[in-house]
Formats: C-alpha cells, structure tokens, sequence
C-alpha cells in the first residue's frame, strides 16, 4: 500500500476476498483500509498480515471517516443490506454479482443512490480488460459487418465439487443464471448493446447436491433454483443472442462467446476472465485469425472496476461497472427465469447505455 489514494473498506471476507486483496493492492489510486466480516477471525487474519489494513465491525467500517468506498463481497442474499447500510453512511458501494437477488431489491438501492448523490458500481469488472474490450474494438470498427447474432455458453457439473461451502450458489440469487450469467450478459451488452425481450427453458436435475470438498464434505444441500437454462436475448439492435447456463454438465467443448456478423464472425474470450484471445473469420478470411489487443486495462484484475469507479468520483465523470449496467443486466436474467416459469417471452423494461470503450493503453486511474 502507498497510504495514498481512494479508501475501500471490503466487507465480507470469503474466497473471493483475497483475489480482490492482491489486485488493489497493484491499482493506482485506491488504497484498502479496512475490513469487515461475521466471522470476526477471518477479517482480523487480513488485518495481522496486512498493517495497513484494520480489522472492524460492519458498523464501524460504514462510519470510518477514511473509507470512502465500500466493496461488498458478501453472500447475494446480502448484497442489497450491506449496500443500503453503507449508502445510508454516506458511502459509495461497489459489490460482487449480482446487484441484489432480484428487481425489487435493487431497484430502491439505485434511487436511494441518485437521491443522494452516490454512486453504485458491481462486478463483473472483467469486461474492462483487454478480452472484451479488443473484441468490442472489433466490433466497433465494423471488421465483421452488422452484427446479427451470438452464442454465450456457460457449463460446469457444480459448484459443490470445489467449493467448501456451496449453499448459496443454490439458493436464491444463485444458480448459474444469477451466479454465472452476470460475466456473459455484461459481456454481451458491452458488445452489442441492450436486450429488450428473452424467451427461455429450465430445468433441474437433483433436488439435492452434496459437498465434495471441505471440513462438510459428504453434506448434502437442497437445490432452490433451475440448475439448466437455456434461452434466446433478443437486442434493441435487433441481434439474436442463444445462451446457454448449466450447472448439470459434466464436461463440453462449446464456445465461451461467439458473434456473428454479416461480414464474419468473433469468437470472444472467457467473460468470467480480464484478457484472452481474441479471433475473427471473415468472409474473405474464413480461417481464425488472432485479433491484436485493441483496448482494455491491460493485465487488469478484481477490483479493476473499483478502481475505475474511485477516477471517476475523484474526476466527476461516469464509472463503466455502474449500478444502471448492473441493474439491466439483473432484469435480463430475471427476465430469463420468468421466461422459463411463465413459458412465454417476457419483455425486458430496462434499458441502458453501453458503458464508454476503455481505450487501449489506459489506466484506470486517468481513463
């Protein structure tokens, strides 16, 4: 830490913690200063090994005059309380996927945050590094014609054979729609724009999952939620997205992110990742060719986005992984089970501006 730049408090002190731990600490501009956690052990371990950072309560951390921004990296079920605690501190927010469990609880979020001039950023960040961002360049230039369609396909056999404490993945605000699908919609949005109406099947293969890893392997968990979706996004631009989210298949060789164009096609990297490469065919070049990078945070990692959200407080100017972004990527995918339970198409209501192109070369802490 260089004891200068945007103070983050994090709250909620899981797996995923130490991967946003090691990457802010690289990111200019911001700084973490605190952490928080109900498991009071967990956050006073980050706080032994790191002086810079102290261990507090919830509370506490919401009332620090240093911490200026709260990343909130709890559970979904308590993505929406920890937000509405730390706006109600006067706090910027900035969380894991998804925004909230569903429409009702973000919604009030997004306005209690305009109403008091704050911000509200969420992951997935991913979609700023050079994986995206080069194929939105592409795009972008018009390299593959009109975009007309796109394939996005996210399978794994669960979360319970690594994870040590899978429940949640299965409950509410999980599953591979809300858990999985946030990386592959953002990315798609980035890319081509809105959706404004989805169709869709579900289904469900066990009623119950057992754990495979971990002081509770052997456990068994209920399943909550569809566990195999697959669906049709129809965009305002009139492109035709096929996705795919699983977690009921035990091995695939299906592409991450496909778009198809009428003068070639994009095959886009891993959306749950910063970079990768980027390939297109055309119809002068019907082999793969790699695409050199165009545009991205270069070697970016978690936290990226929040590093792009404290410029943009300091500077006035809009942060890419914002609350809007976030809130119609939500819509879309509850939208998508809707579809699935109702059996027929459902509109989307929101809408959203694609975020500005990160440009190539850029640092989140001047971009």
């Amino acid at each position: 830490m260089t004891g200068t730049g945007t103070g983050i408090g994090i709250v909620g002190t899981g797996v995923i913690s130490g991967t946003y731990l090691d990457h802010l600490a690289k990111l200019p501009g911001v700084e973490v200063v605190a952490v928080a956690d109900l498991d009071v052990s967990r956050a006073q371990a980050i706080a032994d090994s790191n002086p810079a950072i102290r261990a507090l309560t919830p509370a506490e951390l919401y009332a620090a005059d240093d911490v200026e921004i709260v990343l909130n990296l709890t559970i979904p079920a308590a993505h929406a309380p920890v937000h509405q605690a730390a706006l109600e501190a006067g706090k910027h927010v900035c969380g894991e996927k998804p925004l909230a469990v569903d429409r009702a609880e973000a919604e009030p979020l997004l306005k209690y945050a305009a109403a008091n001039n704050l911000r509200v950023g969420c992951a997935p960040d991913t979609v700023l590094g050079t994986g995206t961002q080069t194929a939105r360049a592409v795009i972008d230039r018009g390299d593959i014609g009109v975009p007309t369609a796109a394939t996005a396909s996210f399978v794994t056999p669960g979360h319970e054979l690594w994870h040590p404490a899978p429940e949640f993945y299965y409950q509410p605000g999980g599953g591979p729609v809300l858990d999985m699908g946030p990386y592959y919609v953002t990315s798609l949005v980035t890319l081509l724009g809105p959706v404004r109406r989805v169709t869709a099947r579900a289904g469900q293969s066990k009623q119950e999952r057992k754990i495979h890893t971990g002081p509770r392997a052997g456990e068994t968990f209920p399943v909550q939620v569809p566990t195999h979706v697959t669906g049709v996004l129809e965009h305002e631009s009139g492109a035709l997205t096929t996705v795919l989210m699983s977690f009921d298949i035990w091995a695939a060789r299906l592409p991450r992110i496909e778009v198809h164009g009428t003068e070639g096609s994009l095959s886009v990297p891993d959306p749950n990742g910063f970079d990768g490469k980027v390939e297109i065919a055309t119809a002068a070049n019907r082999d793969w060719t790699e695409v050199p990078v165009a545009g991205g945070y270069a070697g970016a990692g978690r936290g990226v986005g929040v590093a792009d959200m404290a410029r943009a407080v300091r500077t006035g100017q809009p942060h890419r992984a914002d609350g809007a972004l976030a809130y119609h990527v939500l819509d879309v995918l509850e939208s998508l089970l809707e579809a699935a339970a109702q059996d027929q198409p459902v509109d989307v209501a929101s809408t959203v501006t694609r975020p500005t192109a990160v440009p190539l070369g850029a640092s989140p802490e001047l971009a």
